[in-house]
């Protein structure tokens, strides 16, 4: 697949941003496409639409979900995972009062070919060889979509299997949803990228905001004496723990792309498949550029750097040490990764015409 590489170089302007700070990063967004958030601003307030993101599994999708919505207002946006809608549900229906709830809801709105026991048995992980059908992947997302009405939706994991990418193209008469304006945004990041994502992951566990330690870490970082280890501290504004609340990592992180790489190997085909999609209005999102052409299209502090630490016990403080990273690309291209701020601007630049606002 072939991306068309975005330009956020302002030609002749030369004003630098901190990207890890939540004040600066609004700065930024609204120095590079300020025009563009006041139009969706706008058009948010009295319409509500759909964006379906595709891409491999870690490529930031609900990074660049959450970083719209700090723009445009959570209450207006909402972004949802259908593979973590699967999993709230399969830890739902340990609870018996809200498995019967389920149960209800799903016989009043389930029609498939699977009898209904045995999808239940199957979320419940008894039946490990029954894959979940789409017409049941539909019913739940029609009831998550419930729980948020009057809001944009950013979807995450639909289609997720080949047999579901036609399904998108009627999404929303599946769902009995709102006669919305949906986009597809395609979102191409190196594998070697989601590599070093994966291992250096850290998530606020209030917010669930995603930073990277090595990659994309906070404005604060602290150090813990015991464990002799470095820590990212959330900088969501619209976190209850902002600016205090330690992020961890994800049990497994620690393993890279090797227990999901036949699931990006999935994803990889999903994308191309959707491509070939008509009638639905097209983005595309991408995360490296070529290095010989780099510095025409991006500037430097857009790029993804490379962070490392060191404490200095006399000023009991931690130094961050910043240098450049470059990442070969899946085409064997010397490539620079672009922080997912500059990505999000492509995104709001491209969803303005997109929706024709």
């Amino acid at each position: 697949m072939d991306f068309p590489i975005f330009k956020t170089k302002i030609e002749g302007k030369e004003q630098k941003f901190n990207l890890t700070d939540a004040k600066e990063r609004k700065d930024y967004f609204y120095y590079k496409a300020g025009e563009e958030i006041e139009k969706l601003k706008s058009h948010i307030n009295k319409n509500t639409f759909i964006v379906y993101l595709l891409g491999k599994k870690n490529s930031g999708k609900g990074t660049y979900s959450k970083m719209l919505a700090e723009l445009l207002g959570a209450d207006t946006l909402s972004h949802f995972s259908v593979g973590d809608m699967i999993r709230a549900v399969s830890k739902e229906i340990q609870d018996s009062a809200r498995k019967i709830e389920l149960e209800m809801y799903l016989k009043k709105n389930y029609r498939g070919w699977t009898p209904l026991e045995d999808l239940i048995a199957a979320i419940e992980g008894r039946d490990t060889k029954t894959l979940l059908p789409t017409e049941l992947i539909l019913a739940l997302v029609k009831r998550e979509i419930a729980k948020r009405p009057h809001k944009t939706l950013f979807i995450d994991g639909f289609p997720r299997d080949m047999d579901q990418v036609s399904y998108s193209l009627f999404f929303r008469d599946l769902v009995g949803f709102r006669d919305d304006d949906d986009v597809m945004a395609f979102i191409d990041v190196p594998t070697n990228v989601i590599e070093e994502r994966i291992k250096y992951r850290r998530i606020c566990p209030i917010c669930n905001t995603s930073r990277n330690t090595k990659l994309f870490p906070t404005a604060r970082v602290g150090y813990d004496d015991k464990l002799e280890e470095f820590y990212l501290i959330c900088d969501n504004p619209d976190c209850s723990g902002f600016d205090r609340q330690r992020m961890v990592g994800k049990e497994g992180d620690e393993l890279g792309i090797e227990p999901i790489r036949e699931r990006l190997e999935i994803d990889q085909k999903l994308m191309e498949k959707a491509m070939q999609l008509h009638g639905v209005p097209k983005i595309f999102l991408r995360n490296s550029i070529p290095v010989d052409v780099a510095k025409n299209y991006a500037d430097d502090y857009e790029l993804t750097m490379a962070y490392d630490y060191e404490w200095d016990a006399a000023g009991k403080k931690v130094n961050v040490i910043e240098k450049p990273w470059n990442v070969v690309d899946d085409k064997g291209i010397n490539s620079v990764s672009l922080q997912a701020p500059a990505v999000a601007v492509s995104l709001i630049k491209q969803l303005v015409k997109a929706l024709g606002v």
